[in-house]
């Protein structure tokens, strides 16, 4: 079952084969449309950055992206979702126009994708906290800063990721231009519970007995202790089917399926991603169950959240309802109306504006540059 776990306790559906892994004569059908979009997304501005790198953060060797038009640009640090689902392989289809505005950098965590082959995994196990991941990212900011000469940086928390950047948000804001968090976590307890109703409410008002029965199976869920990995599967299996992680979807092939044209990502690369999924969750997870922000109500950076409205995976109601609480120098929230979990690829033209409308002033008013 593990074996093809997406890896996002937030977002864990059991894919199939094809949607991520083949055979290495099977992909290489995808090898030529891999170099078409290599080709299309090359940097050649004369002041571009595309480049990757290997960064030694709390002592674990992890893979590093970095690319854009112009190096003058402000940074922006997407922290992916899981732990374990890594976007560099996906950043392909929605992040090249985020590259005329600012310097992106995707990061493979520990444990996860291409940084996983690089540790060995009874080593790192133990270093598996949110407390970790978190210091992970102020060390990768750091040198991020140092590297390109930049005083600050955006920081985008996605899914499993809005766990680590909203943590770096409160322990080092003097970091950040500001925190962007997308797919918010706020209480991992009640955002469980809260999707979970959504997805039973569902099940009985399309008449699907089968999602009824299987859905009653799991109760109480998330109930009390630690997080059952099973249970969460059976919930992320029937909320993906009825559009809690992509609108209008009831599946999310077309996102597990895009690394196959990822020119960051080999077969093997891939194979990687699949069993450092595996390792992330099972380490990870049921110690999830009380992560909580709930009692944060002050941050010393402009925060701005791009909720789905139609996200059940990390229900945006909760976020909402925080996001009234909470004093900071300046917050925001943009609605993406037709967007779940993945606002990045449902709606990325609006996302981009959020973005360029929302954060990039924040830096023009900051400064970028040392």
């Amino acid at each position: 079952m593990f074996r093809f776990l997406t890896a996002f306790p937030l977002l864990a559906v059991a894919a199939s084969a094809t949607a991520q892994t083949s055979t290495a004569p099977a992909d290489d059908i995808y090898a030529p449309g891999r170099a078409v979009v290599a080709d299309i997304n090359r940097i050649v501005t004369p002041n571009g950055v595309q480049e990757t790198f290997e960064a030694v953060l709390g002592g674990a060797r992890q893979v590093v992206n970095v690319r854009g038009a112009d190096r003058a640009n402000p940074i922006l640090l997407f922290v992916h979702g899981g732990p374990g689902a890594v976007e560099m392989p996906i950043a392909w289809s929605f992040q090249r126009p985020w590259e005329d505005f600012f310097t992106v950098v995707q990061w493979d965590q520990r444990g996860a994708g291409r940084s996983f082959p690089l540790n060995d995994p009874k080593t790192i196990a133990p270093t598996l906290k949110p407390e970790r991941y978190r210091d992970d990212t102020i060390e990768l900011i750091e040198l991020l800063l140092r590297r390109y000469g930049q005083r600050k940086i955006f920081l985008m928390g996605h899914s499993w990721g809005s766990i680590v950047g909203l943590s770096v948000a409160a322990k080092r804001p003097d970091l950040l231009h500001a925190y962007i968090g997308m797919g918010q976590v706020i209480d991992f307890r009640e955002n469980e519970r809260v999707g979970y109703e959504w997805t039973l409410r569902r099940a009985r008002e399309t008449g699907n007995a089968e999602a009824v029965r299987e859905l009653e199976a799991i109760r109480p869920y998330p109930g009390s202790g630690a997080f059952d990995i099973a249970k969460m599967t059976t919930e992320r299996k029937w909320s993906v089917h009825y559009g809690a992680l992509a609108a209008g979807r009831d599946n999310a092939d077309f996102y597990f399926r895009a690394p196959r044209l990822s020119p960051e990502y080999t077969p093997a690369d891939r194979k990687a991603w699949d069993d450092g999924s595996a390792f992330t969750i099972t380490t990870m997870f049921p110690q999830l169950a009380d992560v909580s922000f709930a009692k944060l109500d002050r941050l010393n950076v402009p925060v701005l959240m791009l909720l789905g409205r139609q996200d059940y995976t990390t229900p945006s109601t909760i976020t909402a309802d925080w996001m009234g609480r909470l004093r900071a120098p300046k917050k925001s929230i943009v609605w993406l109306e037709h967007s779940a979990h993945l606002p990045m690829i449902e709606e990325p033209g609006h996302v981009l504006a959020a973005l360029l409308e929302q954060a990039r002033p924040l830096a023009a008013k900051a400064g970028a540059h040392r």
